[in-house]
């Protein structure tokens, strides 16, 4: 299925993880003169007519301009609770980690191209592994995977809204968006994604993220 004419694109952020190794939740921490939060909001606003947020249990914290939803045990929870908030008449929807708040525009708009024109289910953000990878098993190397053929995977991923809200209803889970939609027959194709569109799960991804903020507002 190909579209050519205008789409309705709505994002999913989902914010509902508990922070531990930051000792709060890590969406909420100051990033440049947002929170990480409000800069995967911010960014996700420019291509979608609407921004849902998933958020921990018991939260009472809001985004502006966003829908609030609470999530759930898992992220594949979550995002099918981001996804009733959803208008059923959308064309395209994108998921995005809350954690990954260095996303731009270009990379979102991307992703939107590729399911709006290439007739994919789904698109995800993906990087050349610059690694040696190896299959181990109990510490014994059993294969040397040629790279050539692998690639990281990143948010936003986007895909038709129905196929997505189809994969879910299942009651599959995934470690992202994409493996359920793959798990469920759809074709999903790889962008090129952003070298700083990092998930920010250490301390330190936060000081390295403030150093991307602090030089994008030098430049502005």
């Amino acid at each position: 299925m190909r579209h050519h004419g205008v789409v309705s694109v709505w994002t999913i952020v989902v914010a509902a993880g508990s922070g531990e190794r930051f000792g709060a939740p890590k969406q909420l921490l100051p990033l440049g003169d947002a929170r990480v939060v409000d800069h995967a909001v911010g960014v996700a606003a420019t291509v979608s007519e609407g921004v849902v947020v998933v958020v921990p249990p018991d939260s009472s914290w809001t985004v502006d301009g966003a829908v609030i939803v609470t999530g759930g045990t898992t992220r594949s929870d979550s995002v099918r609770a981001g996804l009733e908030a959803v208008p059923g008449a959308v064309d395209i929807v994108l998921v995005h980690d809350a954690a990954r708040p260095l996303a731009t525009a270009a990379l979102f708009e991307r992703v939107v191209a590729a399911v709006r024109d290439d007739g994919a289910d789904g698109a995800v953000p993906g990087l050349a592994m610059s690694d040696t990878v190896k299959r181990v098993e109990r510490d014994v190397v059993v294969e040397t995977v040629p790279r050539e053929a692998l690639v990281s995977v990143q948010t936003p991923q986007g895909f038709r809204t129905s196929v997505l809200r189809a994969a879910y209803a299942r009651g599959a889970e995934g470690t992202d968006d994409a493996s359920v939609v793959e798990a469920f027959g759809g074709t999903v194709v790889v962008v090129a994604g952003e070298r700083d569109n990092f998930k920010i799960t250490e301390p330190g991804d936060l000081e390295r993220a403030k150093a991307v903020v602090a030089t994008r507002e030098g430049v502005r």
